[in-house]
């Protein structure tokens, strides 16, 4: 019954945002068009303030033919609802992470979730803004969605309530993680029990043990204020959390020409906006956590980095099936790994 209310829920809203666009071209539609935007994670992150800065440009260059709500924090709609209700149109654009297209049927998006499959970020944009990353997007079309950007939120970092330095200190640990086949294999691999979860639903499942840690990147940790339940945390930059901006291919396509010129211009400057400010997003929440006090944060020694990769590799061949042998061999000839 659930599932039933919620999609009739979301069938309202389409309607009810179908009624406040005004249809491009239409007579007399003097309404500006309206774009909802919605995210899942704090104003204050790369993603949230990359939202603010589309608004922002959008507004602008459309001289105010578009206006855009960007609704944060799970405000409208929380993980597995979200994708959804852009298929519906009840919203026009999500910046969901890379690892929600795996579920929706398009496996080869995991490939960004393979742990230490990116060296850095140098690495990492030789895949986004080359042809792999262009020929991923492609194929969110037949989902009725086209991929504008990828939008960067950073490497990723473990926690949990005691100390993680050599992969056996996972053994038996209940921890998060997003939906994806990829991430649970990481886990199991490691020893953890994989717990999926909305990323709304964490800080309290941590907080009253439900989970015993996760992965994020240190502003997500942050802003989520998961270093007050965590006591420890580890600087291992193992994994990429990325999003893809995507929007309702219908609507984008409906557009006058000349506005969905000037959003593309709005969002090629927002992407170099979000994407120059995660990495110091991201080094100024470790401080403002390490401040705090209330986590113990740990590097990993060369030895500790090696056995944790040595580990990790078998999700590489095990996923090889399901994201496809010749896309991770393509990644790593892009981005020179062995």
């Amino acid at each position: 019954m659930d599932v039933t209310r919620r999609q009739f829920g979301l069938m309202i809203g389409a309607s009810a945002a179908a009624l406040g666009v005004g249809l491009p071209g239409s007579a007399g539609a003097q309404a500006p068009v309206l774009i909802k935007f919605s995210h899942v994670v704090a104003p204050q992150t790369p993603k949230g303030k990359g939202a603010e800065k589309f608004k922002e440009l959008a507004e602008k260059y459309t001289g105010g033919k578009v206006k855009v709500e960007v609704y944060p924090n799970s405000q409208l709609y929380k993980d597995k609802e979200e994708v959804e209700a852009l298929q519906l149109g009840a919203v026009q654009m999500l910046a969901p992470s890379l690892a929600k297209f795996g579920p929706l049927g398009v496996k080869e998006f995991e490939a960004f979730d393979l742990p230490f499959i990116f060296e850095d970020r140098g690495a990492l944009r030789k895949v986004t803004d080359g042809p792999i990353g262009k020929d991923l997007l492609k194929k969110l079309e037949p989902k009725g969605f086209l991929g504008l950007a990828y939008w960067d939120n950073g490497f990723k970092i473990m926690s949990a309530n005691r100390p993680l330095k050599t992969p056996e200190d996972f053994l038996g640990l209940k921890m998060r993680i997003q939906s994806s086949k990829v991430l649970e294999a990481q886990m199991r691999t490691l020893g953890a029990l994989p717990q999926v979860m909305a990323f709304s639903e964490v800080y309290q499942a941590l907080q009253t043990g439900v989970v015993d840690g996760t992965e994020n990147p240190p502003s997500n940790m942050f802003t989520q204020k998961m270093h007050e339940v965590q006591k420890h945390a580890t600087l291992s930059n193992h994994g990429y959390l990325g999003y893809a901006v995507i929007v309702n291919k219908k609507f984008w396509d409906g557009l006058a020409p000349d506005i969905r010129a000037a959003l593309e211009k709005a969002m090629a400057e927002a992407t170099v906006f979000a994407n120059d400010i995660a990495q110091k997003e991201n080094d100024d929440a470790i401080a403002e956590m390490q401040k705090a006090g209330k986590t113990v944060f740990h590097t990993l020694t060369d030895a500790e980095k090696k056995a944790w990769k040595a580990k990790l590799v078998a999700v590489h061949k095990d996923a090889s099936s399901r994201v496809g042998k010749d896309l991770i061999e393509a990644i790593y000839k892009a981005t020179g790994a062995k």
